[in-house]
């Protein structure tokens, strides 16, 4: 992993920050990119450099939601010492992103080798496109039939038992190619979450998931053997096309649904079986 080159440090970090936040799954394309590039997919190394350029996206969220969560923090501090502010919808939506956060904790560092080893297939990854595809493409219908009986919910609705349930269903985005703001943002539609509520509560619960993977790995891992230059590029790169792709996706669900990723998800799951049924790429 020391001969990553500064080019493919810039790959990966644009892949990553492109995709982190979309919907498509960052570690199918981390990992289609890496295989294209000769890197095998499955090395503690390898597995390791994604999870630390994670933090350059992480630091784009921290960036971009600055005020939120200052705001959700002083919130939260004042309902933990008064009556009065704990029935603020601040406080309820901090508790919400907390409780949320911690299964995906849990299962996450329990099936860590099995998650890294066995599921980091790119046969893994294109069923779980194509079949989380279906996921979303339901979670779009029961919304809309939810927005015609009740209405959308909006932030000063979102209770802790949403977060938890949205929390439980991040655990399936462990597996590679599900998507964890495929998973959060489907959550929040079945739950009659509006897109642009949804969508920002995904942000806020990727802060401790992608922070604590990428901490722990940061601590566990020689880092000179995966090149300190090349690292430090990733997550600069990273950070850059992030901040970028998440104001173009807050920008996009306000006025769209998440069927053009849907589609999106199914044609690259279908290209990857083809190409790995042929023999032109291997799984690993």
């Amino acid at each position: 992993m020391s001969d990553l080159s500064y080019v493919q440090s810039v790959v990966l970090g644009v892949v990553e920050g492109l995709t982190e936040f979309l919907p498509v799954s960052s570690t199918a394309h981390l990992t289609i990119a890496e295989k294209l590039m000769g890197l095998q997919v499955d090395a503690p190394e390898v597995t390791a450099y994604t999870a630390i350029i994670q933090l350059g996206a992480i630091a784009a969220t921290l960036v971009y939601f600055f005020r939120d969560i200052v705001r959700l923090a002083v919130a939260w501090g004042r309902g933990l010492v008064g009556a009065e502010a704990r029935r603020h919808h601040d406080y309820a939506l901090a508790w919400a992103v907390i409780v949320g956060s911690i299964p995906v904790a849990v299962v996450g560092f329990a099936l860590k080798r099995f998650i890294e080893g066995p599921l980091r297939s790119l046969w893994v990854i294109a069923f779980a496109l194509i079949l989380w595809s279906g996921v979303m493409w339901l979670a779009e219908k029961r919304h809309a039939k939810l927005l015609r009986e009740n209405g959308e919910r909006g932030e000063g609705t979102v209770s802790v038992r949403d977060g938890l349930v949205i929390g439980l269903v991040q655990c399936f985005s462990l597996i590679p190619g599900v998507s964890r703001s495929g998973a959060t943002i489907s959550a929040g539609l079945f739950r009659g979450i509006d897109r642009v509520t949804a969508t920002r509560l995904s942000f806020f619960l990727s802060i401790p998931a992608l922070t604590a993977a990428g901490l722990y790995e940061g601590a566990t891992t020689d880092l000179s053997n995966l090149g300190v230059g090349q690292m430090g590029t990733g997550i600069v790169v990273a950070f850059v096309v992030a901040y970028a792709s998440i104001a173009w996706l807050l920008r996009f669900v306000a006025t769209n649904t998440l069927m053009p990723f849907v589609w999106y998800r199914i044609a690259l799951g279908a290209v990857l079986i083809v190409t790995l049924a042929t023999g032109l790429i291997t799984e690993t």
